[in-house]
Parts: C-alpha cells; sequence; structure tokens
C-alpha cells in the first residue's frame, strides 16, 4: 500500500485532495473525520472549543492515538493507494512510513487567504475569532515539522482546478497512476 499524506493548516486546502480521491475512486481517510464520528457517538457539540478537547483527548498521551485509528482504517480498506489527512507532527508521519511507503504533500496558502477561507465556509468547528488560536495549537501539535519536511508541496491561491491538475501531476511522478 502506498499513502499519500495531506497536511496544511487550517484552510490551506487539504479538502481539495479529498475530492481528488474522491474522483479518482481512491480511499481518503481524515482524522478530522474520526473525531468527528467520535463527537456525534458521544453526543457532543461541535462548537470549536469541544472539538479541540476531543481531538486532543484521541491523541492520546503520545500523540499517536487518532493516526493508529487512521491507519488501522486504511489497512481494512485494502487498497493499494490511500489519502490520509489531519496528521500534524513527524513522529506521526514517522509511525506511517514504518508501515507502508509514504508520500506526504503539503497544501500551503497565505495567512489572510486562509482566514477568508475560514470565514466564508461558516463550519461550526471553525470559528474566525479563534483562528490565531487555532493556528498555534496546530504549530504546538508539531504541524510545522510535515509541512516544512513535505514530499511535495501545492500553494494553494488559485482555483480548486488548479490545485487538482497540481495534485494530479504529483500522485502520476510518485505512482505512474492517474
Amino acid at each position: 500500500m502506498r499513502a499519500f499524506v495531506i497536511v496544511g493548516m487550517p484552510a490551506a486546502g487539504k479538502n481539495i485532495a479529498r475530492i481528488y480521491a474522491e474522483r479518482k475512486g481512491f480511499p481518503y481517510i481524515a482524522t478530522g473525520d474520526i473525531v468527528r464520528a467520535e463527537a456525534e457517538k458521544r453526543g457532543m457539540n461541535y462548537d470549536a472549543k469541544s472539538m479541540s478537547q476531543l481531538s486532543d483527548e484521541l491523541r492520546e498521551s503520545d500523540g499517536l492515538g487518532v493516526t493508529r485509528r487512521a491507519i488501522e482504517k486504511a489497512f481494512s480498506v485494502g487498497s493499494d493507494i490511500v489519502f490520509l489527512e489531519g496528521m500534524r507532527s513527524w513522529p506521526e508521519i514517522e509511525l506511517i512510513r514504518g508501515m507502508v511507503k509514504c508520500v506526504v504533500i503539503a497544501f500551503v496558502a497565505p495567512r489572510k487567504l486562509r482566514l477568508e477561507r475560514i470565514i466564508s465556509r461558516g463550519r461550526p468547528d471553525d470559528s474566525p475569532d479563534l483562528f490565531e488560536a487555532r493556528d498555534l495549537r496546530e504549530i504546538n501539535y508539531g504541524s510545522a515539522v510535515p509541512i516544512a519536511l513535505a514530499d511535495a508541496y501545492i500553494l494553494n491561491t488559485d482555483t480548486i482546478e488548479h490545485a487538482i491538475g497540481e495534485l494530479d501531476r504529483i500522485i502520476l511522478t510518485e505512482t505512474g497512476v492517474l
């Protein structure tokens, strides 16, 4: 199995990889989905504070808990290619690389553009007022390291289709499969 690990700051465009994977029929496993499913199971609110606390809890003391769940799910789907999203630290990347071939792809976008996206998408777990705190929390998780050490980058300042084209080029380079 080959895993394409999608990293990036909030609203950098990681969801474009989900669109791409769905179009191509590749499994897409996001730690955020795992957290939201757990919140639903517990009957929790989806507000930014509750989701942050649950995310911290599910990461467990070593920070790898939710990643282990994602990897377990990836193995269960039985696909040669999977997309994993939501890894925020280098130990998570190392955990995955110890189990499967792994390519880390970072989506990057300027801070101001990311804030505009947060405002426009209006998700219950997003908050423009908590944008700075969320960025700092992500950095404290260690997310800057996987972004800095990624194998490939997509500067997401153009259209969704442009970013999908860039991702397609990366996947083709890595696998020879479109």
